[in-house]
């Protein structure tokens, strides 16, 4: 990393004047971010400086970085301290014009950091709904598509990672809190807030990687078996990465097993996540109830009654006999009361001991004919089962030559029929039925009333 960035670059950052160079490198990303030309005049930049440090919000400057005193000097300084530890570059133009840019490396790390200090969430529907549209898509660059959805993937397991350590961090963070105010302040208007109303809730709901996971997974395996696929990928891989067919071609199986596998096993860090979520909410909830009892419980008294007859005792150097002439005792117990009402009772019940005897366990052959009953009547039950593929069949027996059939020409001569009109509905809305339905107004037949529909042939 060291061969791209310079030794010194976050020399800046780790400075006396770090919120000074903060706030200076926004402000000419600012800038620099709304100029459609390529690079800003160092003369434009040295006045927006300039104006910054003429402001009384401006932050402390400390004088031994900056012999100057004068706010155009402190700009000036800020520009070449910049250039000189990597973060811009200035050039010369052939109107010897002076013009500035920020390195590439440095545009990144400053985008990263602002994203940082906005506390900018991973949009997981992003990446979720960008994977299942490469996957589902067909293009002439397949190599290119796979990458992006290589590269999705990452992202979208790097951000599941990252909910799962913030929310590590809130747990740790609990015990700093000391009141009962900071606890709920942490977690209704900071928790809820910024990790379960930004992230957690929609990963549980509308960003649900199980919608989307059975047909990724399942393109991607057969894109794997696909020989066509499998030849023009690698042959794209191999012209994008300079690299043999071969070695290309073991590289997209790479990529397809590990797309597989990161959503394969997704499942161990979303229950783990709700794990800890679960976790953090107790906890809070525990550490609320805890200050809330205060010492002002039963247990409590005990303590102070135990730490002032040991203190006495000491000092008087008394006898554990002497204990009794201590005068007192009676003034340390003291009705109060109680911030928080615990539910649990302070009955123990009795547990009763009895006497284990061993029985001999008689060996029971079993009753052939009350087995073969409840075979058949189980046979019978698998039977009434109405599966697709019956109910299809059924419709192809009800429609004949037909193309097209209400539900209300269907037999509805008893419960039964007026069941496997309900399961052809249902069943009609599948993509691998032999028929599709479309519904229309509501009817009547033989006493059940229901919103009929025609059955259309595929």
């Amino acid at each position: 990393m060291f061969n791209i960035l310079p030794g010194n670059f976050f020399a800046p950052l780790a400075s006396p004047n770090k919120i000074v160079y903060w706030e200076c490198i926004c402000k000419l990303f600012s800038t620099m971010d709304h100029q459609l030309s390529f690079g800003v005049e160092r003369e434009i930049l040295v006045d927006e400086l300039q104006y910054y440090f003429d402001q009384s919000a401006s932050a402390e400057v400390v004088e031994e970085d900056f012999a100057q005193s004068d706010s155009r000097g402190k700009a000036n300084g800020i520009l070449r301290r910049l250039e000189n530890y990597g973060w811009i570059e200035i050039e010369t133009d052939k109107s010897y014009v002076q013009r500035v840019n920020f390195k590439e490396y440095s545009v990144r790390l400053i985008k990263t950091l602002l994203e940082i200090e906005e506390g900018k969430q991973t949009e997981y529907q992003g990446y979720i709904y960008t994977i299942y549209t490469l996957v589902r898509s067909s293009t002439d660059n397949p190599g290119i598509v796979l990458m992006q959805i290589m590269e999705n993937t990452d992202l979208l397991i790097t951000g599941l990672k990252n909910l799962n350590s913030n929310i590590k961090h809130y747990i740790d963070e609990l015990t700093k809190h000391k009141t009962v105010s900071e606890i709920m302040d942490a977690l209704f208007n900071d928790y809820i807030t910024n990790i379960v109303d930004k992230a957690y809730h929609r990963l549980m709901t509308s960003d649900n990687v199980s919608k989307f996971r059975p047909e990724i997974i399942e393109r991607l395996e057969a894109k794997s078996r696909s020989r066509s696929y499998m030849e023009k990928t690698s042959a794209e891989i191999a012209g994008l990465q300079e690299i043999s067919q071969e070695e290309a071609r073991e590289a997209v199986y790479r990529f397809l097993h590990e797309i597989i596998e990161a959503f394969r096993n997704m499942d161990e860090i979303l229950t783990e996540i709700n794990q800890k979520n679960t976790q953090y909410q107790r906890a809070a909830i525990n550490r609320a109830k805890f200050l809330l009892s205060g010492n002002e419980d039963v247990r409590g008294q005990l303590k102070e009654i135990l730490i002032g007859i040991n203190e006495i005792m000491n000092q008087e150097q008394m006898e554990l006999g002497g204990i009794y002439q201590l005068g007192f005792l009676e003034n340390l117990i003291r009705i109060y009361s109680c911030s928080f009402l615990d539910e649990n009772s302070f009955y123990s019940p009795i547990e009763g001991r009895k006497e284990f005897i061993p029985q001999q366990l008689e060996a029971l052959e079993p009753d052939m004919g009350q087995r073969q009953e409840k075979m058949k009547k189980m046979m019978e039950k698998m039977q009434r089962i109405l599966s697709p593929e019956k109910i299809g069949n059924y419709i192809d027996t009800q429609m004949g030559d037909k193309k097209v059939l209400p539900a209300s020409e269907l037999p509805m001569d008893s419960v039964e029929d007026f069941v496997k009109v309900i399961y052809v509905r249902l069943y009609g809305q599948r993509k691998n039925m032999n028929y599709r339905i479309t519904v229309e107004n509501e009817t009547e037949v033989n006493g059940f009333r229901f919103k009929d529909f025609k059955i259309w042939r595929k």
